[in-house]
């Protein structure tokens, strides 16, 4: 993302949520952000960790990852929490997410360099209760590029304020995430035609954190 573009988002930023640092730092004393999802938020014992990364994966198209970033924004909004969008390859569905979008950010990138650029100025600024990174469309040519140390700058940054951030991903990458979520659905095109709440019961899915992580990837290279 050039230079450019990173000084007009600082100052989107400031322009779009004035005194928002005021109003986060008030914010709930709860570890945990309850997602809405029972079988997610139950396997997670409350919901998604304040001050942590958290990692979907998924790896296969149709496992649902549009319908759980659809739904946690949706929840975010309820809720009236300012949420951040960062969209690797310009393809969130807005028209999904009702019509009061003022409390919403939606980076709009090209590219997987433009998205963590996007990303380490968001985090930095530590202010939005929740931070979405999608890269689960982005190139492997490009996600093979993204250095390790930037997911344990990525978290160090989180850590220090009571933010949740959640990164999308097509296969296990963001060492540090304190959880895992795997997506296990298989929708199909008919899905479309449903209603977002029903599918959300049938999404399946598996969660790990962080210390069984070795436990999971070993698992995950028998059944290859």
């Amino acid at each position: 993302m050039p230079a450019a573009n990173i000084i007009e988002l600082r100052q989107l930023l400031a322009e779009r949520f004035p005194g928002l640092r005021t109003r986060i730092l008030s914010a709930t004393k709860h570890a945990f952000w309850p997602t809405g999802i029972p079988q997610l938020d139950e396997s997670l014992r409350g919901g998604l960790a304040k001050g942590a990364l958290a990692e979907i994966v998924a790896q296969q198209h149709g496992s649902g990852s549009a319908l759980l970033m659809t739904a946690l924004i949706h929840r975010a909004l309820g809720e009236n929490k300012f949420t951040a969008v960062i969209d690797g390859q310009d393809s969130l569905d807005v028209t999904q997410l009702g019509e009061d979008l003022s409390r919403l950010l939606w980076v709009r990138c090209r590219s997987t360099a433009e998205a963590l650029k996007a990303a380490d100025l968001l985090l930095r600024d530590g202010n939005l209760p929740l931070v979405l990174l999608d890269l689960a469309a982005n190139p492997a040519i490009q996600l093979r590029k993204i250095p390790a140390t930037t997911w344990y700058r990525f978290q160090r940054l989180i850590e220090q304020t009571s933010a949740v951030c959640v990164v999308l991903v097509p296969r296990p990458m963001v060492a540090p995430a304190q959880v895992r979520i795997t997506l296990r659905s298989r929708f199909s095109i008919t899905a479309l035609e449903r209603e977002p709440q029903e599918l959300l019961r049938e999404l399946k899915l598996e969660v790990a954190e962080a210390r069984r992580f070795s436990e999971t990837r070993e698992l995950e290279s028998q059944s290859a």
